[in-house]
């Protein structure tokens, strides 16, 4: 009998580090960077990892003016622009001098 198990493309599990959903498929998790360790061995790795798109930008408070809030948001459409999933990422507060930097990395992976 073989431990070796086949993964469904775009199943996922729970890091169990940070508790993000992740891929299945992952030997690290993208959003804490712990190593993974599978239960038993699998039969697909991927073999390509590539940046589709980076988004990078900063918001900065003016030195004077009222706190803001906001809220980080990501929304993953399909090709009609159907809501495949959405997501609030992260809320926070904004002082007057502050600034937050951000950025939105979708990485693309290959089964091997």
């Amino acid at each position: 009998m073989s431990t070796t198990r086949e993964l469904g493309i775009g199943a996922t599990r729970v890091c169990p580090h940070c508790k993000a959903t992740i891929l299945e498929s992952a030997n690290v998790c993208p959003a804490c960077r712990h190593h993974l360790r599978a239960g038993a061995p699998t039969v697909r790795t991927h073999r390509l990892t590539s940046s589709a798109l980076t988004v990078e930008g900063v918001i900065r408070h003016p030195e004077v003016g009222e706190t803001w809030e906001y809220t980080v948001l990501v929304c993953v459409r399909d090709a009609e622009g159907r809501e495949v999933s959405r997501q609030v990422m992260g809320v926070g507060v904004l002082h007057a001098g502050e600034l937050r930097a951000f950025q939105l990395d979708v990485q693309v992976h290959v089964p091997a």
